[in-house]
């Protein structure tokens, strides 16, 4: 489904991949920006056993039918949902709010919102459903109009706070928002940080020299500072977590979910120059038995980089790293030549792997021999730990200030 009305999502059953009940559906967190852009829907408020509302966000779903939400496949953060500063909740702040319809000049009511998916995979509130008031008991006549064509829920330009500060840099992507925060002044770049949303925050940490990160993370509660490591890639987090004293590292890993922090450790224990050091514990992992088409639809995955999107690796279960042996890895572009229907298992290529002590050299030599933009890392029991990709290593390889250059530049 591309788009979707908020107040049929709402009381929605939401399931996990393996079909099991999450919980519900209680309303649709959105960002509201500048002027008439529409405002991008940040993630779904689901309530869990006990009453109890959690966060999850957009990207998680991969499905939405009249009857249901998909999610996919991860760890669900089931800490208590908070709202932050810049987040408007859908259902519960803008539903009943007064607007006017610039073509008429009338006043009317927000009774729905519709969301519909872009080709980045984003979510924007591009249509209102509003209501004029009716006379002598009737109900007012009833217009679904796009986002710009009604005024009085964008935010206002004067006095400008974080939110609206934030909501000029929505269409700006990690590297570029990252530049842009060494710009302001320390205590306003620590405002913007603070309001912007975990997921937000952990892509544009990933981008910004280590000593900002250091800076940033220091300034979040511990808590807020788990739950945006937990939403890094785990290379990202040990990364920033391998710069801290023993004693805040092993704090924040304690504060972390286990099954987010496990990978963290794993990758805390090799050392930073080689292919363990660098590798992501979290590549496309398959089963012999998936199908190409299963493989495909898990390379389109909007959160995936070019370079882990060029490959999936085939394993034995358990699928997750380290993982039940490894039997190869299959390039999309052979994936695109094969039947849908035929195994994945049927298009491996058999190129050794990376040992996780490789050092920094002997990766770059395989991939320059190879040609390749990722690698897979296995250990000596035979079980894939990871995957290297072409922009870890140049990560590694320039210079530590080349951010701050190119930042300059």
């Amino acid at each position: 489904m591309t788009r979707a009305y908020v107040s049929r999502l709402a009381g929605l059953t939401v399931f996990d991949p393996n079909g099991d009940r999450v919980g519900k559906v209680r309303d649709v967190v959105a960002a509201l920006r500048v002027g008439t852009a529409p405002p991008r829907v940040l993630g779904l408020v689901v309530e869990v056993v006990a009453r109890r509302r959690i966060f999850v966000p957009v990207g998680r779903v991969t499905g939405l039918d009249p009857t249901s939400v998909m999610l996919a496949s991860g760890t669900i953060n089931l800490k208590r949902f908070e709202q932050r500063r810049g987040e408007t909740l859908v259902l519960g702040e803008l539903f009943d709010r007064t607007v006017t319809i610039l073509e008429s000049g009338r006043r009317a009511t927000v009774v729905d919102a519709g969301m519909e998916s872009t080709r980045t995979g984003d979510w924007l509130i591009t249509k209102l459903a509003v209501q004029e008031p009716g006379r002598l008991g009737r109900r007012g006549q009833l217009h679904t109009l796009n986002w710009d064509e009604v005024a009085g829920l964008a935010l206002e330009e004067d006095d400008q706070g974080a939110e609206t500060l934030i909501a000029t840099y929505r269409e700006l992507n990690a590297a570029d928002l990252a530049h842009a925060l060494q710009e302001l002044p320390i205590k306003r770049r620590h405002e913007v940080a603070e309001a912007l949303d975990d997921e937000r925050l952990a892509d544009v940490l990933g981008e910004l020299p280590e000593a900002e990160q250091i800076t940033i993370l220091g300034t979040l509660e511990e808590s807020r500072a788990a739950d945006v490591l937990e939403e890094m890639d785990p290379d990202d987090a040990a990364d920033l977590l391998a710069e801290l004293s023993n004693v805040d590292r092993d704090r924040l890993l304690q504060l972390m979910e286990p099954d987010e922090a496990e990978p963290v450790r794993q990758l805390l224990a090799y050392s930073e120059d080689t292919a363990g050091g660098i590798m992501t514990s979290e590549p496309v992992i398959l089963t012999p038995d998936a199908t190409i088409a299963e493989a495909l639809a898990r390379v389109r995955d909007p959160e995936l980089t070019p370079a882990l999107a060029s490959q999936v690796y085939v394993c034995r279960p358990p699928s997750a790293t380290p993982t039940g042996r490894y039997l190869g890895l299959a390039h999309i572009q052979r994936l695109l030549r094969e039947p849908p229907s035929s195994l994945v298992s049927g298009a491996l290529d058999d190129l050794d792997p990376l040992r996780p002590e490789a050092p920094l050299a002997e990766v770059t030599r395989y991939f320059a021999t190879y040609n390749l933009v990722a690698a897979p890392v296995v250990d000596p029991q035979g079980r894939l730990v990871g995957a290297v990709s072409v922009d870890d290593v140049l990560d590694h390889l320039l210079p530590e200030d080349w951010r701050e250059r190119a930042r300059r530049g």
